[in-house]
């Protein structure tokens, strides 16, 4: 039996239109022998559950079902997705077919060349095929998230990631911290690399955000996610202090 390198983890609500193509993009992508697909089905009220069942067992790779009976929300999805991974690395992407599963591979070099034992390497989308209100929400997030976070990353709102699972299983879980995973793995002294990647316009469904969840609830989670890395680097300063007495 080959051993899985590369988790692949996609939550999933309503996209019963969009998975088809996605998942066979996904496995010509990549070396099946190494690779897995989790889909983690939350809550979805269309037929996705029925689909990824049929399509499941004919793609070439290994594939497994996660399905929440309820909407959980993105960040337990991932979170559930990872936790039955087995793969070293865990790459996640959109469900909505936006991110270009041609990309990985891309993210696959970085990663090889990352030396440390915590890293993050985050797509940063290019020629965004958004609406212009849609871009200048992602503009003005990322520019208040650099200065109350400073996380390194030039496109946050990217789902497009790829990180070890063991730095993905030390960091905090809540919700909503999917959206926070480079700034949570530099609180672990992790490296992070944006890497250029294609951006798709949606070609069906819609999108389960809005100005709501992205912005005020948004701002919340940043300072909450600035008071963890904070306070991680008083407890380091406290271990320092202590191991010198």
């Amino acid at each position: 039996m080959h051993q899985i390198e590369i988790s692949v983890v996609i939550p999933a609500k309503n996209e019963a239109k969009n998975l088809p193509s996605l998942l066979i993009e996904i496995a010509n992508s990549l070396t099946p022998e190494a690779t897995e697909i989790i889909i983690v089905d939350d809550g979805s009220d269309d037929d996705t559950s029925a689909l990824l069942v049929s399509l499941t067992d004919s793609l070439p790779l290994a594939c497994k079902i996660i399905t929440h009976p309820n909407s959980c929300g993105q960040s337990t999805s991932v979170y559930h997705g990872v936790l039955s991974a087995r793969g070293k690395w865990v790459v996640t992407l959109d469900a909505d077919g936006q991110n270009d599963p041609a990309d990985i591979p891309k993210l696959i070099a970085t990663a090889k060349q990352e030396s440390g034992v915590h890293f993050c390497i985050i797509g940063h989308r290019q020629q965004r095929k958004d609406t212009q209100w849609k871009r200048m929400q992602s503009k003005v997030a990322n520019c208040i998230r650099q200065w109350i976070l400073n996380d390194g990353t030039s496109d946050s709102g990217c789902g497009l990631k790829l990180l070890p699972r063991s730095t993905f299983l030390q960091l905090p879980y809540f919700d909503h911290m999917h959206r926070y995973i480079p700034a949570l793995t530099k609180r672990l002294g992790g490296n992070i690399v944006c890497v250029p990647v294609n951006h798709r316009a949606r070609l069906e469904g819609q999108s389960n955000y809005n100005a709501w969840n992205r912005g005020v609830a948004g701002v919340i989670d940043m300072l909450g996610v600035r008071w963890l890395m904070y306070r991680n680097k008083l407890d380091t300063i406290n271990k320092a202090i202590t191991y010198e007495k």
